[in-house]
């Protein structure tokens, strides 16, 4: 296996440096995969974290992974755990790049396009050819929390039947957007699963420890590793989802939370205008399992509070 012109043996674990940038101030960012190989031939998997800079429950989960020995004592194959990606915007605590754009609606990305194309770039260039499966870390965006979940797309089978083995609470199905990295991995016949779990910029130990939990099952399930697998509660498999919102603006109080199932009719919280004055009930249209949750305490009319998943 050679990466960025780094040869990595059998049997072998090495660090590769990648270059994609520099701060105004002439510092060089580097973007740092740690490379795992068994003395036996085997699957290649990637892990990504921080695809998107402040969701940092992914960066923690693959440093977290690395630290801790996931990968010493590989009985077959090998690992391209990448903790960080975006780092850029994991030091302004942002999402995107400083150009404003999106690393995963870059795909598959230009070395001289801007300059989230060039993360992206560096990424289908080096990585992509070398894997043949994938997990990327993610949270919920902005100020919604993501209960543990995984996203896949129902066409896509063998991501299917690895989201199976990971073991997450949900399994959402859902649509592939364009230009994403999942896209660009199923165009090249690569099973990428998308993890989702917590909030963006706060540290979660249940989402990490989900996150960690599904990276050993898959690798137990597919002789990766010596150990047996943990036991999972058999995924709840979301077809199809929904959006409750604010019916006005005010302070959010809620009842429930992502994890929660909720019934027809029930209440889940209120909002209230800050004098006491106002007060409208939440009050769910339709049953379901809340996948994720708002956790700003101010909303506006129209926003986005609990997503709500259907089983078939």
């Amino acid at each position: 296996m050679n990466i960025n012109g780094t040869e990595i043996p059998l049997g072998k674990h090495e660090t590769v440096k990648i270059k994609v940038g520099s701060l105004p101030s002439g510092t060089t960012i580097n973007l740092f995969a740690h490379v795992f190989r068994s003395k036996n031939p085997g699957p290649t998997m990637l892990l990504l974290g921080g695809v998107h800079g402040n969701e940092v429950n992914g960066v923690e989960i693959v440093r977290r992974a690395v630290k801790v020995g996931y990968f010493r004592h590989l009985k077959h194959g090998s690992v391209i755990a990448v903790p960080l990606v975006n780092i850029h915007g994991f030091i302004n605590f942002s999402r995107d790049l400083p150009d404003g754009k999106d690393v995963n609606r870059s795909f598959p990305g230009s070395s001289r396009g801007s300059l989230a194309s060039i993360v992206a770039y560096m990424l289908t260039k080096h990585f992509l050819p070398v894997c043949d499966f994938g997990i990327d870390f993610h949270t919920g965006g902005g100020s919604i929390y993501n209960y543990p979940q995984l996203r896949v797309s129902e066409n896509d089978v063998d991501a299917y039947k690895l989201a199976e083995l990971f073991g997450a609470p949900f399994i959402i199905k859902s649509d592939m957007i364009n230009k994403s990295l999942r896209k660009e991995c199923n165009k090249r016949g690569i099973p990428m699963m998308v993890y989702e779990g917590g909030e963006s910029l706060r540290l979660d130990s249940f989402a990490i420890q989900e996150g960690l939990n599904g990276i050993h099952r898959v690798m137990s399930s597919l002789g990766m590793i010596d150990k047996q697998p943990l036991t999972p509660k058999d995924p709840i498999i979301l077809e199809t989802n929904r959006w409750i919102r604010a019916s006005q603006s005010g302070i959010l109080i809620s009842y429930k939370k992502a994890g929660d199932f909720v019934k027809k009719g029930e209440i889940l919280g209120h909002i209230t205008d800050p004098y006491g004055v106002k007060e409208s009930k939440i009050k769910a249209s339709f049953s379901g399992y809340i996948y994720g949750h708002n956790n700003m305490p101010v909303v506006h009319k129209g926003d986005a509070i609990y997503h709500v998943g259907f089983e078939a």
